[in-house]
This record gives structure tokens, C-alpha cells and sequence, in this order.
């Protein structure tokens, strides 16, 4: 496994990590109704994903309040003690501010540190290595939830000893652009894959915001969901249960799924038939950009968690086999 510090911080995490979307199960959001979770998990089979994961030099998890609401954040504490891990041992993040709670806005201050306090409980620890604002909910500068207030809480969280990085979790360009010299993070976070590459490649904003302030990238999502895998049949496109996020997501129909066939069946042609070899393509494609320390995929089980770890340990791809993938699945991406 290769491992990554963040930004200027000292902290080092595993080149594949673990996403814990996953562990939260269903959820729906409070203003729309929109599902934002997954199908249901067992917490057997994730406490045998975590050990594989382990095993195989996986030191960073990455989850978040809103995941199941804290269930996941409690879930892998779980996991954690059972499997006796010392907490020294891996670096954990989370994130605040997807949902306000009962608080005027999801970044104001006093929310900010009661959510603080809530996922150091769930978590069974008095720090948090990596602590992200959750998307780019940021409110008029002299009202509630403005970035320059919720900045102040989360450096003054850093200075208490009960967070050692601050990162950004976005889901826009202009969310990083503003969020950098003002919350000054050491890590950004969003999603990162063959059709959705916006954020990291050559040339991006993102990239230039990034070289400007020793910024490192996280990227969640680097087998879009499983889409990447090549698991669905274009021709009877799965169903998923209420709550799980697919459910409404273009890129698990019909239409879509038979033109992404063709560029998936170029990829294991070169690089290998199997779901296995496809993740390691996907979680290393990723990584070879610049600025990005860590690619955490979700995983439900042993199996998906033994499949994601082989991008950690594969030979990384060369430049001309990345952009080779990039011109690839370039007509394919989705808008968002």
C-alpha cells in the first residue's frame, strides 16, 4: 500500500481508503425527501471488509454525521473496537454541515460544535484526524453560517486537540474557490472517476487553487457508485430500495449503460476482464493526478473491500495510460 501526507499537515493516510457512505444505510434528505443513502448492510459482513481492508494497509475511513444520521459513524467505531485497533493506528474523518439540524444553518458555529462533540461520541474518541465542512452550504457573510464564522470554529476546534486537519467537502468549483483562503484547508474532498475527472484534471481550477495553497485532493466515488464495474445490464437496468441515492441517478439506466459498454469492454481488454482489475483501473486512474493523496471507495462486504484494496497495491498507471482513459470516457461524462 503507497501512503500520502495532506497538504502541510503530518498527516498520512493510505492511498485507498475506505468510504463509509455505505455503512449508513438508507436516508433521505429532511427538505427534499431525495434519497441520499444506500441499501441496507449487515455489520458482520463490514466488520470482515474493515479486517480485509486492514490487512491489507488500509489506514484511512472516511465518514460523516449525516451518513445514517451517525449510524455509520457509530458503526465503524464499532468495528474498530471489536477488531481491536488502537486508535493511533488509522486516521479517521468526518464531516459536518450536510444537514442544519435544528440550527438556523448548517455552518453556524454553535451547530458546528454540538455536531463536533455528537460524532467524538459516535466515534468513541476525543479527536477527529480529518474534519470536513460538508459541501458548500455557505451563508451571506454577515448572516448565519457565513465562512468566515465557521472557519473560526473549526481552527478553534483544531487548537482544542479535537481535530487535526481541516479539510472542504465540495460538490462545486466556485465552493473551493471560496472556501480556500478563507477556511484555509489542508484537503479538499469530492468526487473523482473516468466520466467525472472535472475537479482533478490538468489544468483545472481546482488543480490551480490547490498548487497555489499545498492543498491535497481526496476523492470519493472512483467506481461511480459501481457503475464503472461493469455489473449492470444495459438491457434490464437494476432497481435499488428506497433511501439508496441510485435510485434517480442517470447513470444507471438504460440509455446510459449501453454507451458506456463499449468503452468499459476497451478497459478490461487492455487491463484485465475481472470486477477486481476494473476497481484498480478506476482507484488508480484517480490517484495519478496530481494532488491526490487518497481514493476511497464504499464497500459493503469482504469481497468489495479485498476488489478495492488491489488499486493500492497494482503498479500505478503511467501518464499516457491516464489520459489514455481520460480521451476515453470523455463523451461519456454526466452533467451535474
Amino acid at each position: 500500500m503507497r501512503y500520502h501526507t495532506l497538504g502541510d499537515s503530518d498527516v498520512r493516510v493510505s492511498e485507498i481508503g475506505f468510504g463509509c457512505w455505505t455503512m449508513g444505510g438508507p436516508n433521505f434528505d429532511v427538505n427534499s425527501g431525495n434519497p441520499i443513502g444506500w441499501a441496507d448492510v449487515n455489520e458482520e459482513d463490514v466488520l470482515a471488509g474493515i479486517r480485509a481492508g486492514l490487512d491489507a494497509g488500509v489506514t484511512h475511513f472516511d465518514n460523516a454525521d449525516i451518513y445514517g444520521n451517525g449510524r455509520a459513524e457509530r458503526m465503524l467505531a464499532d468495528c474498530l473496537h471489536k477488531l481491536g485497533v488502537r486508535r493511533e493506528d488509522v486516521v479517521i474523518a468526518t464531516k459536518i454541515g450536510h444537514s442544519k439540524g435544528t440550527a438556523p444553518h448548517a455552518y453556524e458555529p454553535f451547530h458546528l460544535r454540538h455536531q463536533c462533540e455528537q460524532s467524538l461520541r459516535n466515534l468513541q474518541t476525543d479527536y477527529i484526524d480529518i474534519y470536513y465542512l460538508h459541501h458548500d452550504f455557505f451563508g451571506p457573510d454577515n448572516g448565519p453560517g457565513n465562512l468566515h464564522d465557521a472557519a473560526a470554529t473549526m481552527h478553534a476546534l483544531r487548537q482544542e486537540g479535537k481535530v487535526r486537519v481541516i479539510g472542504q467537502s465540495s460538490y462545486s468549483e466556485a465552493g473551493f474557490v471560496k472556501s480556500a483562503p478563507v477556511l484555509r484547508p489542508s484537503v479538499f474532498q469530492s468526487w473523482a472517476n473516468l466520466i467525472e475527472d472535472n475537479f482533478i484534471c490538468p489544468g483545472s481550477t481546482v488543480q490551480k487553487v490547490m498548487s497555489e495553497h499545498n492543498i491535497s485532493f481526496i476523492a470519493f466515488g472512483p467506481v461511480g457508485k459501481g457503475v464503472l464495474l461493469d455489473k449492470f445490464d444495459p438491457e434490464n437496468p437494476p432497481t435499488f430500495e428506497a433511501g439508496d441515492v441510485r435510485t434517480n441517478n442517470k447513470a444507471f439506466k438504460g440509455e446510459y449503460l449501453k454507451r458506456l459498454k463499449p468503452a468499459l469492454e476497451r478497459v478490461k481488454a487492455k487491463h484485465g476482464p475481472t470486477t477486481e482489475d476494473l476497481a484498480s483501473v478506476c482507484c488508480r486512474f484517480v490517484a495519478g493526478h496530481d494532488h491526490v493523496a487518497g481514493v476511497i471507495p464504499g464497500f459493503r462486504n469482504e469481497k468489495q473491500a479485498r476488489c478495492n484494496v488491489r488499486g493500492g497495491t497494482d503498479e500505478p498507471l503511467s501518464e499516457s495510460e491516464v489520459a489514455e482513459l481520460r480521451d476515453m470516457f470523455a463523451p461519456l461524462q454526466l452533467p451535474h
